[in-house]
C-alpha cells in the first residue's frame, strides 16, 4: 500500500496529487489530510475513480483515508463530479452561474439580498440548459444562512441542478458545519466546471 502525506497541502492539491497518483498505477493508497474538505474532495474524487474508500480521524488535524481499487471490483464507477448530468448532455448548452458574493449589485445590502434571492428563484426559467452553481468566497454563505436564499438553492438541488460550495470558503468563514445544500468541493472541480460549461452567468 502506498502511503501519501497530503497534509499542509492547500486546495486543490490534495485532489490534483491524489490524481497524479492514480495516473502513475497506484491501487492500493493510504492518504493522510488535514482537514474536512480536504477529506471531503479526496474521498468523492477516489470514489468517482472507481476505488472504494475508509476515513478514519486520527488526531484534531488528521485524517486517514484508505483506498482500494480491488475492493470495488465489480462495481461501476461513479461519474466524475465534473462530468455534465446526463440530462444537461441531452438537452442543449451547460449553463452554469458562478456567484461570488451572498448579494447582487452594489449599493444597499438589503436590496442586493432581495436581488440575489429573486436571481436564485429566476434560474429555473433557464430549464434543462442550468446544469451548475457554484458558490465562491462570500457567496458560500448562502449555502449556510437560513432564508429564502437557501431555500431557493435546495429546490435547485432537489430539480438535479448541482450546487458545488467552496471548501475552503465555508472554511475560512466558518460555515463548515453550517452548510446545508451542496456539495464543499475545491478548485480543480470548480476550473474543471468553469471549462465545461458552454455559458456562464455571474450576476
Amino acid at each position: 500500500m502506498e502511503t501519501a502525506d497530503f497534509r499542509g497541502l492547500a486546495c486543490p492539491l490534495p485532489v490534483v496529487r491524489c490524481r497524479d497518483l492514480l495516473r502513475a498505477g497506484a491501487k492500493d493508497l493510504r492518504l493522510l489530510v488535514d482537514n474536512e474538505p480536504a477529506v471531503d474532495n479526496v474521498s468523492r474524487f477516489l470514489r468517482g475513480q472507481g476505488f472504494a474508500v475508509s476515513v478514519a480521524q486520527e488526531g484534531p488535524a488528521c485524517w486517514s483515508l484508505t483506498a482500494s481499487a480491488d475492493e470495488a471490483a465489480g462495481q461501476p464507477p461513479a461519474a466524475p463530479e465534473a462530468r455534465p448530468a446526463a440530462s444537461a448532455a441531452k438537452n442543449g448548452p451547460r449553463t452554469l452561474a458562478l456567484i461570488t458574493t451572498p448579494t447582487l449589485g452594489r449599493g444597499d445590502d438589503g436590496l442586493g439580498a432581495k436581488l440575489m434571492t429573486n436571481f436564485l428563484t429566476t434560474l429555473p426559467e433557464l430549464g434543462s440548459h442550468l446544469w451548475r452553481v457554484i458558490l465562491i468566497n462570500g457567496g458560500v454563505t448562502l449555502a449556510a444562512t437560513p432564508g429564502p436564499a437557501l431555500e431557493a438553492l435546495q429546490r435547485l438541488a432537489a430539480d438535479g441542478v448541482s450546487v458545488l460550495v467552496c471548501g475552503t470558503c465555508l472554511t475560512h468563514y466558518g460555515l463548515l458545519e453550517a452548510k446545508a445544500v451542496g456539495e464543499t468541493s475545491n478548485m480543480l472541480d470548480i476550473v474543471t466546471s468553469l471549462d465545461l460549461a458552454d455559458k456562464i452567468i455571474r450576476p
